[in-house]
């Protein structure tokens, strides 16, 4: 059976007031001793009701005597470094879920802009289809990928270039490693299907101008409708 929510309100009924203090001041001054022995850092607790004649001290008086006055022989700034209201505490939280959801909101439009030009690869959909809102992030996900295509087939030319420099250049040795290059696979389909691969994105981000000019020329088109 799950706890029931606490409404965050004043209680108006007295009696459960009460026996809400209580209970609560038993938690607080139970993980002030937790907190105090598992961090080994000076607390005290200081809690003054209407239930009761006297200020309620933990652990006692002298050790919170020793407290207040290490906390005052402080600089002011050292004191107040890491104090917060009410209004700069919600400031500050405003302030960290805003950067969140701008986080979130990013990932997710970028994922979608990777789906779309997925599908545009396996001829499932047409950039022509595409609202206009969507072209430019559509076009800086195409540029992005465009950019990771080229910096892949630098990196393996350069191993290829270098894997060569360092063979010994007599007969017996580089002639089989001509073979072996011929022979292999591994290399050679990567970088194909690299410049396909970009050959692809040409075409998309040059659709995506085509699309950005027609849609231009139609709004000026209506504008000299209107006009006349």
């Amino acid at each position: 059976m799950t706890r029931k929510k606490v409404k965050m309100a004043f209680i108006e009924n007295e009696t459960a007031r009460k026996s809400t203090f209580k209970k609560r001041k038993r938690g607080v001054l139970k993980k002030a001793h937790e907190l105090a022995t598992l961090c080994d850092v000076p607390i005290c607790v200081i809690v003054n009701s209407a239930y009761e004649s006297n200020p309620e001290v933990w652990p006692s008086r002298e050790e919170a005597d020793k407290v207040v006055s290490q906390w005052r022989m402080m600089s002011v700034m050292d004191q107040t470094k890491k104090m917060v209201n009410q209004e700069s505490f919600l400031q500050q939280r405003i302030t960290k879920a805003t950067e969140s959801w701008r986080k979130a909101r990013r990932e997710n439009k970028e994922l979608e802009m990777k789906n779309i030009m997925f599908d545009c690869l396996s001829g499932k959909t047409l950039v022509s289809r595409l609202p206009k809102s969507d072209l430019r992030d559509f076009g800086s996900v195409i540029e992005q990928h465009l950019k990771d295509v080229n910096r892949r087939m630098e990196i393996l030319k350069r191993n290829d270039d270098e894997s060569s420099s360092s063979l010994v250049p007599t007969t017996s040795s580089v002639m089989p490693m001509i073979e072996m290059r011929s022979s292999s696979s591994s290399v050679m389909p990567m970088i194909e299907m690299g410049s396909s691969s970009v050959g692809f994105h040409e075409k998309i981000l040059e659709q995506i101008q085509n699309t950005l000019n027609m849609k231009n020329t139609n709004k000026d088109l209506d504008l000299n409708k209107k006009q006349w």
